[in-house]
């Protein structure tokens, strides 16, 4: 049986808020840890039927970052649920909420950007 690794350390500034979140895995090709502004992490529990999760995002992590990093998860979550299920109905349904979600957010963006001007 081979075993991975993959460790995240989240750098704190005194108030406690993310300043930097490192990861690295084990039987990855990368020399050192590769940094990140956000991460989303989430298991399940199957005992419980219910869904672990740890969401973290760094201060300097921008709102229009912010969006695009949802876009893509759901994006990615879309691909993974077809590989997993077969539901291409279900999969194609979450990637148009994900592409309405990200015309929506760059709309607001807009929005609040001629607004403060």
């Amino acid at each position: 049986m081979q075993k991975s690794t993959i460790t995240i350390d989240v750098i704190l500034d005194p108030n406690k808020i993310p300043e930097q979140i490192n990861w690295s895995a084990s039987d990855s090709n990368a020399d050192m840890a590769q940094k990140a502004k956000a991460m989303c992490l989430a298991f399940w529990d199957g005992a419980d039927q219910s869904a672990m999760r740890i969401d973290l995002w760094t201060k300097n992590m921008m709102v229009d970052e912010m969006g695009e990093f949802y876009y893509q998860m759901m994006m990615t979550m879309s691909d993974t649920f077809l590989r997993a299920t077969q539901h291409k109905d279900l999969s194609d349904e979450l990637k148009s909420f994900a592409k309405q979600f990200q015309k929506k957010f760059r709309e607001n963006l807009l929005k609040e950007q001629t607004e403060n001007k």
